[in-house]
Formats: structure tokens, C-alpha cells, sequence
């Protein structure tokens, strides 16, 4: 309960990039005259400008690149397919943003994948739907499979285009996260009103063993909350206490939403491997710090 929420949004940005991914591991028939690439940009030596705003509706502009309002619409049907398919209900205003901030999300990974130095070529992705169309049948399958899901082979293309490349921004975001960090192991005792907390208190004051008492508070756990780091607590407050008690102190009452917690730091390890949920929580809160800070320093329209 303690462990950091995930982001609805970001899951849905991770989900986004892999499953097209997924889709593209294996790649696809390209029939299609395609347009000038941002390869053209660094093969002619330059700069790449993004697509202008056009006549053509947008749902929004991302330093100059265009979202198309055809693009949005055909992502959100996809998206509420999707819902539907899991049986979870999404409000139309809720689908509208989770859709929007994603494709926005992936614009500026993509931009800044181009902007680092990568490119996924038009040969590479040539190749990537001419293996996905041997692989489930032909260019007839294919060509059935994205009808049905609401692309033409040229929103396919871009789609699978700018996925590719923000999936490797991502990857490199991630891959400067260590596999360690410092981390505690704690143990509380959770207790819904403040009387009895103060009362539990003094018993630890008085000498009586925090282990004991969490087992008798919490059966089933004896409030063992693990090992964890920094910023992967849904509570700061939490948090802040665990790093900062020594081992063996008991800590004083600390107020949540949840309830009110005395804790107590069993070990503490200043570089300890990180659990996989641990790292996947900080790969995400890494995630959508840098989005975060990218969209403060864009324009979008």
C-alpha cells in the first residue's frame, strides 16, 4: 500500500511504445512513396526543421510538429477498443487526455532521440513491416490487420516510425539508472487512531519490543515493509523518517491519510541491488521527470 502508484498515464506510454513495438520486432511491406525522413536532414548535413502547422486540423503542435486531429481521433479509438477489451471504463474527457499526453509524450521522446543522433532509416523500417507481414500471414493480412485498426499503411508507418524512436530515447533515459542505491529495511506498526497509537508509544518508551508488537498489530506481515530506496515510498513522510532514523530506533507517530505509523529501521545499506519492482519504479519516476522537464522547455500548442 506504501509502494509508489503508477502513473496511469506513463503505463499507458510504456504499453503504447511496446505493443507496437511488439508488433514491429518483427516489421512489415512498405508500398508507400515515402516522405523526406529526418535521415535526409543529417545525410544533406541540415538542421532538421519539424513539419509545420498545415491547413490540416490539429490536435496539437509539438515545436512545430503537427499531431493531426485524424491521428488523435483513430489513436483514441484504439485506446477506448482497448478499455473495452479489459472491461474498464474510461470518461470520454479522461480518454481524450491519457491519448493526447501520450502522443505528445512520444513526439518529444522521438524529437529527442533525432536531436541525440537517432534515427530509425526508412530501410530499417522497411524492414521491420516486411518481416511483421511474413509473419502473420502477407501483405492481405497486414493490410486487413490495419484497417481494422484504424491505420492507413502511411499512419502505420509514422506510427511505427516514431514509436521506434522513442522507445530508444526512453532506453537511454533508463539506462543510466543504476541497479543499486542506497536502500533500508523498516518495519511499522499501523494503527487507525491516534489514542491507541500514543498508547502503543509509550509501551516502546517503556521498553516493550517493536517486533512483537508490529506481529501482534499485523499478523500476517508483522509489518514488514521490506527493503526499498529513496522515492519508491507512496509516502514521503515515510520515507524521510526511514532514511533518517538509526537502527533500532523506534520513530515517533507519523500521520498518513492511511493511518498513523511508528516505524523502526531493521538494516540500512548505502548500495544494495535494487528489487525489479524497485527499479521499475524508479525507471518510471526517471521517465516522467524527464517528460516533465521536456514539456516545460517546449512549445505545445
Amino acid at each position: 500500500m506504501l509502494k509508489r502508484l503508477r502513473e496511469h498515464q506513463t503505463g499507458y506510454l510504456l504499453l503504447a511504445i511496446s505493443i507496437i513495438l511488439i508488433l514491429t520486432a518483427c516489421g512489415a511491406d512498405a508500398t508507400v512513396t515515402p516522405e523526406p525522413t529526418l535521415a535526409t536532414a543529417v545525410e544533406t548535413n541540415t538542421p532538421f526543421a519539424p513539419a509545420q502547422p498545415t491547413t490540416v486540423p490539429a490536435a496539437a503542435i509539438v515545436n512545430g510538429e503537427v499531431i493531426s486531429l485524424d491521428e488523435f481521433n483513430a489513436e483514441l479509438a484504439r485506446f477506448q477498443t482497448a478499455q473495452s477489451v479489459l472491461g474498464k471504463t474510461v470518461s470520454v474527457d479522461e480518454a481524450n487526455k491519457i491519448v493526447l499526453d501520450d502522443m505528445i509524450d512520444q513526439v518529444l521522446l522521438a524529437q529527442s532521440a533525432y536531436e541525440t543522433g537517432f534515427t530509425l532509416e526508412d530501410t530499417e523500417l522497411d524492414a521491420r513491416i516486411a518481416t511483421l507481414a511474413e509473419e502473420i500471414g502477407g501483405v492481405e493480412t497486414l493490410s486487413t490487420w490495419l484497417a481494422s485498426h484504424g491505420y492507413t499503411s502511411d499512419s502505420f508507418r509514422s506510427s511505427l516510425k516514431r514509436a521506434a524512436e522513442a522507445a530508444w530515447m526512453r532506453d537511454s533515459i533508463l539506462t543510466n539508472l543504476s541497479g543499486t542505491a542506497e536502500q533500508v529495511h523498516a518495519q511499522q506498526i499501523l494503527l487507525y487512531n491516534r489514542e491507541t497509537a500514543e498508547d502503543v508509544q509509550e509501551k516502546l518508551t517503556a521498553g516493550a519490543d517493536f517486533g512483537g508488537l508490529a506481529s501482534a498489530y499485523e499478523p500476517n506481515t508483522s509489518g514488514d515493509l521490506g527493503w526499498f530506496p529513496r522515492g519508491y515510498l507512496l509516502e514521503p513522510s515515510i520515507e524521510e523518517a526511514a532514511f533518517s532514523l538509526e537502527i533500532g530506533q523506534p520513530s515517533e507517530i507519523i500521520e498518513t491519510e492511511v493511518g498513523f505509523h511508528l516505524l523502526m529501521v531493521l538494516e540500512h545499506e548505502t548500495e544494495r541491488p535494487l528489487s525489479p519492482d524497485a527499479l521499475l519504479s524508479l525507471q518510471e519516476k526517471a521517465l516522467l521527470d524527464w517528460l516533465q522537464a521536456k514539456r516545460e522547455a517546449s512549445t505545445i500548442e
